[in-house]
């Protein structure tokens, strides 16, 4: 059986489904977020340590300015009502991507959320905002060339978004869609990917556990074949 450490997931689908439904792409985004507490439920129930949510994208500002203004208020309003909450249950925030590119109340409700729940140990949320790969490791080589350090494996992991932050053991992608689209290239060489062909908002927990209970039963091989 495998132990279940760290879950990534491509919250996928929102928009379709607002569309769907509810004939607007903002309903969807405000549905898919009931769907985060359900599985932060189910990761602390199985003692999963670690939880990493693409939420935001560097490619997502091409989106039109209205959703993308919606999106970060969704967000805002979720730290503002919900941290006290995630504090109480021993719920950890960390933030990953280009952080000082988002708007600055966005900004200080981060680090607010951050420094609040830092020494929590429960569980661990990691939320991949304003996030692309290629850029986190594009920063990670600069990084090291300016501490003028050897190029490695080692020293690149060091200076990710993720440092210190274990490699996911599963990605969930819903919404029906088998690419990673930019998210975690590097930590996901050796993670096992599952693909989901429901929309985020149709995502729930019994889909959620019987993934987990799929990868525990998947004899894991690291390495050449």
């Amino acid at each position: 059986m495998n132990p279940v450490k760290h879950v990534a997931i491509i919250m996928d689908g929102n928009g379709r489904w607002g569309l769907k439904h509810k004939n607007s792409r903002n309903a969807g985004h405000r549905e898919g977020l009931n769907n985060v507490e359900s599985v932060i439920n189910e990761c602390l129930k199985r003692n999963i340590k670690y939880l990493t949510l693409y939420t935001f994208s560097t490619e997502n500002w091409k989106r039109p300015k209205k959703e993308i203004n919606f999106l970060f208020n969704l967000l805002e309003n979720f730290l503002i009502n919900k941290i006290e909450n995630l504090n109480k249950r021993n719920i950890k925030l960390k933030f990953i991507g280009e952080i000082n590119k988002l708007p600055n109340k966005l900004k200080k409700l981060i680090k607010n959320s951050e420094l609040k729940t830092s020494k929590n140990l429960s569980l661990q949320v990691n939320v991949a905002l304003n996030y692309g790969s290629k850029s986190e490791l594009i920063n990670s080589i600069k990084h090291i060339n300016k501490k003028k350090i050897k190029i490695n494996e080692k020293n690149i992991n060091k200076n990710l978004f993720t440092k210190n932050i274990i490699d996911p053991d599963m990605l969930i992608r819903t919404g029906n869609t088998r690419r990673l689209s930019n998210f975690m290239l590097w930590q996901l060489a050796y993670t096992e990917l599952f693909f989901e062909k429901k929309l985020w908002p149709d995502f729930k927990n019994n889909d959620f556990k019987k993934i987990l209970n799929k990868f525990r039963l998947i004899k894991r091989n690291f390495g050449a074949v």
